[in-house]
């Protein structure tokens, strides 16, 4: 079986996966005119969506791709093929996603930057930190990294309510709402936490009239897509005490043009969209799983559904 390799980091993955199934025929080049070589004779692709979405606009069309991020839209561009099977990466980001979201409900608890900026002015700051315990948790987006997410958290003593495209009884939550129950839900919890991919249904959907009904005591954390948030209408939503706080990990272009309002807008924290890095190690143990599946004509782990764009 002959696997074409188009990743940045395309020498780790090669070697990795040659060690991990030695039987494979590994293709792989950093010159993009030599993957088109390569890609033109080669039936299952393994990389990053946007280096495979050039392969395809240039004619190249695979059986069966592996994407090795979980996010699939440069895939689903107007004009490219769908004349093949896709999945995504699942089951490799669920830990150090709960990571990320943690690291900041915790500094939130504890206020760590207000501590910082008081140590900064010399004030002694002895205010008593808060717990996560009781606090009020929405998921929106309780897919595979949704339900990891809220697995990690319950220890802490959470109450979970996730947002999904139909309601559903999921474990650890309380209740999984449909997308119509979002309005009413954001103004009953303390953490908004949006992990939804981005489809045409999910575009725009944080916008005034939903930040104007959150909770003022809320922090929301955006690890999902930047395409969900309506940037104005956040950085106004702040200004006016609608919600607490805003963790910014994606945003609609990245990295952010230098006089986007992000930048300076109050109590906005932008990560640099670095919740959930790919592990190459995972990513190669998944793409082993599935090429076995998939030459055993199996199921697929996270096969694409393209009228629903993922």
């Amino acid at each position: 079986m002959r696997v074409l390799i188009a990743e940045q980091d395309y020498a780790l993955y090669a070697q990795l996966l040659r060690e991990a199934a030695p039987e494979v025929d590994v293709l792989t080049s950093g010159d993009s005119a030599e993957l088109s070589k390569l890609a033109a004779d080669c039936p299952v692709w393994l990389g990053q969506p946007d280096l495979l979405a050039t392969l395809l606009r240039q004619g190249h069309t695979p059986q069966w791709l592996q994407s090795t991020w979980a996010g699939i839209t440069p895939l689903l561009a107007s004009g490219l093929p769908r004349d093949y099977r896709l999945t995504r990466a699942v089951g490799i980001f669920g830990q150090v996603m709960a990571e990320y979201i943690l690291t900041y409900m915790l500094g939130h608890e504890r206020e760590v930057l207000a501590r910082l900026v008081s140590q900064v002015e010399r004030k002694w700051d002895n205010r008593p930190g808060r717990s996560l315990e009781g606090r009020r948790v929405l998921i929106v987006g309780t897919g595979d990294i949704g339900q990891r997410v809220a697995d990690f958290l319950l220890p802490f003593g959470v109450t979970l309510y996730g947002i999904a495209s139909s309601p559903r009884q999921q474990a650890p939550f309380v209740e999984v709402l449909g997308m119509d129950a979002l309005a009413d839900k954001v103004g009953q919890v303390d953490y908004v936490i949006n992990l939804l991919p981005d489809t045409p249904a999910t575009q725009d959907i944080y916008h005034a009239a939903l930040f104007a009904r959150f909770n003022p005591d809320a922090l929301f954390i955006n690890a999902g897509r930047g395409v969900a948030v309506v940037d104005a209408d956040l950085v106004e939503a702040l200004k006016l005490g609608h919600l607490a706080g805003a963790v910014i990990d994606v945003c609609r272009q990245e990295p952010l043009p230098q006089r986007h309002p992000f930048w300076t807008a109050w109590g906005l924290l932008l990560t640099g969209h670095s919740s959930a890095p790919t592990s190459p190690q995972a990513m190669v143990r998944l793409f082993v799983e599935n090429l076995a599946a998939y030459i055993g004509k199996q199921p697929l782990r996270g096969e694409v559904d393209f009228t629903r764009g993922y």
